[in-house]
């Protein structure tokens, strides 16, 4: 246990209030003296209320060297004495959550696909089955059905019934009028040509999902489907969808859904291997 004087800042911070307080009972007690015996003599201003007039005084030396001193104590402890050189609560934990998840990434850095799905799983389970369901399935429309998410399927699903989004500039993304057929041939092309999981399509398909894509797509995410040139935060970058890191978007902005919006998860603080194990099992047939 901590002693309340093996701290430099906390003996400073006592000693500055003995301070404080003696001064401040020595100035009381002389103008406490000073007004049972003083004069009611000197110059007045020339405001009146009621007959009541003010003296013309000067602020009081002592008074004036006491806030003085507590403003100058006041600056060096906010910026000089207490966050760079001294003890605190808040400082101790950020350096065991680090320390923690330094081990944990040390420890865990060499999983394979089946390893991280299961840790994934134990993730979701806590963190997101509330709302996604243990099957991922979305407990009938509570939430987005996941086993679709990050596949052909979902972007399908996006390009006919539309996205409320994930705060990006563009805003919530309206349902295109293309048949069911044409946003298959879409998202073939996006998952084949744009998508870093790089899943493979028929060759016809990805042609004609290209040409679709620049007709109906370009505009918010941009020829390469990276985004706007010049406007990151426009809308998504398809080219991380199906990998980890189009999870860590969705993790870190939350997202508005159609009956209600997931929050941000900045406040878990997940390492990359907790995304990417999550990742794994979401994408994974379990």
């Amino acid at each position: 246990m901590q002693s309340l004087f093996s701290d430099n800042v906390t003996i400073l911070g006592l000693l500055g209030a003995f301070a404080i307080l003696v001064l401040t009972t020595f100035v009381v007690s002389t103008y406490l003296k000073k007004m049972k015996h003083s004069k009611a003599d000197g110059v007045l201003t020339q405001e009146e209320w009621d007959g009541i007039k003010e003296f013309k005084n000067d602020l009081p030396i002592g008074w004036t060297a006491i806030y003085l001193c507590v403003i100058i104590w006041g600056l060096w402890y906010i910026f000089i004495g207490y966050p760079l050189n001294a003890y605190s609560q808040i400082g101790e934990y950020n350096r065991e959550v680090n320390n923690y998840n330094k081990n944990f990434e040390e420890k865990w850095a060499n999983l394979d696909e089946s390893e991280l799905a299961i840790m994934g799983d134990n993730i979701f389970q806590v963190q997101c089955s509330q709302c996604h369901g243990i099957d991922k399935s979305g407990i009938n429309g509570k939430a987005a059905d996941l086993n679709q998410w990050g596949r052909k399927e979902h972007i399908v699903n996006v390009i006919l019934n539309g996205s409320k989004g994930m705060n990006f500039l563009a805003g919530e993304m309206i349902p295109i009028a293309v048949s069911k057929e044409e946003a298959q041939s879409i998202a073939d092309f996006v998952m084949a040509e744009i998508s870093n999981a790089k899943i493979p399509a028929n060759a016809d398909t990805i042609a004609k999902g290209k040409e679709l894509f620049a007709i109906n797509c370009t505009a918010c995410h941009g020829i390469d489907g990276k985004g706007v040139e010049g406007m990151p935060d426009f809308a998504p970058d398809l080219s991380k969808y199906g990998t980890y890191e189009f999870l860590q978007i969705v993790l870190s902005r939350g997202k508005d859904g159609h009956i209600g919006k997931m929050p941000s998860f900045n406040y878990v603080n997940f390492n990359e291997i907790q995304e990417k194990a999550l990742n794994s099992f979401i994408l994974s047939n379990e």
